[in-house]
C-alpha cells in the first residue's frame, strides 16, 4: 500500500484510498500514481523537445549523437527505391512526434492516476500475481511516457498478454496440461483531472460508483458507456498477431482504442467517487449497495480519509460476523478508494 505522502494534490480533486488484507499478504493492490512525484515532467519535456530538433538535423554514424532517426535514415538509403525526399520527410514526422510527447507531458501537471488491481484468493499466490500487474504497469509506463507522452490502450492490452496463459510455456498465472484451473485477476487504472473528468479502463473489475452530494444518493450511471473486458489473461484479441500462442476463452474482435476508455465526471462539489474490490461489494447485490448508500450518506461530508475509514471498519464488521457464524471462507481482501471534489 502506498503511503499518504504519495497522494497526488489536484485543485479541487481529494482523494485517499487504504487496503485491509483477509490474510498476512493479500491478492489486492492499489496505488496512487503522482505523475508529478514520480516523474520528472519538466525535463522529460525539455528532452522531447530537444529531440524534435536533434531529428531534423543528419549526424554521421560515428557521431556520438547518432540516434535513432539517424540509424533508420542509414537504412532508407540502402534501400534501391530510396530517394532524397524520404529522409526529409521521415525526419520531420519524427520531430513533429516528438513536439506532441511535450504537449501530452504537459497535461501530466494536473493528473493524477489510480491502480487497482484484485487478485483472486487472498494468499502468497494472489500477492504475487497483483505484484506482477504492478511491476508491470509501472515498466510499460516508462515506454508510454518516452513514445507518447501519456498513457495509452495500447498499455493495458500489453497488460493482458503479460497475464494471459502461454501455449508454450508457464507464465505468472501458470497452467498445467492436467490442471484446468486458473487464477484470475482484475484491473481498474484510471486518471483524475481538476475538472472532476475520471477516465479508465476496467478488465473484469466491479463498476466505480458515483455519490452525488445533492441527491445524497448512488447516480445511476450508463452501463451502456462503461466498457468492461473479461479480467486480464483471459481474451486475447483476435487481431493480435501472437493470438495462437495463448490460451483464451475466445477472441475478443480487436485490441482495446480509445473508444473502449469510459468517463465519469464529477460535476458538483462534494461528489464522490468510490472504487473498491469485492471483499467490501461485489458490484451487484442490492442490499450490499442500499447499506453503502446509508454509510456514505452519514459520513459524505467527512475528508475522503474518513470516509475511507468508515467503508472499511464496516466490511470489517462484516467479517467478523462471517467469522461468528463458520462461513470465514466467504472473508476476502478489501480495499477501498475514494475520490471527492471538494469546493475549490
Amino acid at each position: 500500500m502506498p503511503v499518504e505522502g504519495a497522494i497526488p494534490h489536484l485543485p479541487g480533486i481529494e482523494m485517499y484510498g487504504d487496503s485491509i488484507p483477509a490474510g498476512t499478504v493479500g491478492g489486492d493492490l492499489f496505488e496512487y500514481i503522482n505523475f508529478q512525484q514520480r516523474y520528472d515532467i519538466d525535463a522529460r519535456i525539455e528532452q522531447a523537445l530537444n529531440l524534435s530538433k536533434e531529428f531534423l538535423v543528419p549526424h554521421p554514424p560515428d557521431m556520438p549523437d547518432h540516434n535513432s532517426v539517424d540509424d533508420h535514415v542509414e537504412w532508407l538509403k540502402s534501400r534501391l527505391d530510396y530517394r532524397s525526399e524520404m529522409e526529409a520527410a521521415y525526419r520531420e514526422a519524427r520531430s513533429l512526434e516528438q513536439v506532441r510527447v511535450a504537449e501530452e507531458l504537459r497535461d501530466l501537471h494536473n493528473t493524477a492516476g489510480v491502480l487497482v488491481v484484485d487478485a483472486q484468493g487472498h494468499g502468497v499466490i494472489s500477492a504475487k500475481i497483483a505484484s506482477t500487474v504492478h511491476d508491470t504497469f509501472h515498466a510499460f509506463v516508462l515506454s508510454e511516457l518516452d513514445r507518447h507522452g501519456k498513457t495509452t490502450p495500447e498499455l493495458f492490452e500489453k497488460i493482458n498478454l503479460r497475464l494471459a496463459q502461454s501455449v508454450t510455456a508457464r507464465n505468472a498465472l501458470g497452467r498445467s496440461l492436467k490442471e484446468s484451473a486458473r487464477e484470475i485477476a482484475t484491473m481498474l487504472y484510471g486518471e483524475v483531472r481538476p475538472s472532476g473528468h475520471f477516465r479508465f479502463v476496467n478488465f473484469g473489475h466491479p463498476p466505480p460508483l458515483v455519490f452525488s452530494a445533492q441527491g445524497r444518493k448512488f447516480l445511476e450511471v450508463d452501463k451502456g458507456s462503461m466498457v468492461r473486458f473479461l479480467p486480464l489473461g483471459l481474451e486475447v484479441p483476435e487481431d493480435h498477431p501472437d493470438r495462437k500462442r495463448y490460451f483464451s476463452m475466445h477472441f475478443r474482435k480487436r485490441q482495446a482504442d480509445y473508444s473502449d476508455i469510459a468517463e465519469i465526471t464529477l460535476i458538483k462539489p462534494g461528489d464522490i467517487l468510490f472504487l473498491y474490490t469485492d471483499g467490501v461489494y461485489d458490484g451487484s447485490d442490492v442490499e450490499q449497495r442500499d447499506d453503502l448508500e446509508k454509510l456514505m450518506r452519514d459520513h459524505c461530508l467527512l475528508s475522503p480519509k474518513d470516509i475511507c475509514n468508515a467503508v472499511l471498519e464496516r466490511a470489517v464488521q462484516i467479517d467478523n460476523h462471517l467469522r461468528d457464524t463458520g462461513e470465514q471462507d466467504r472473508i476476502d481482501d478489501k480495499t477501498v478508494f475514494i475520490i471527492k471534489r471538494s469546493e475549490t
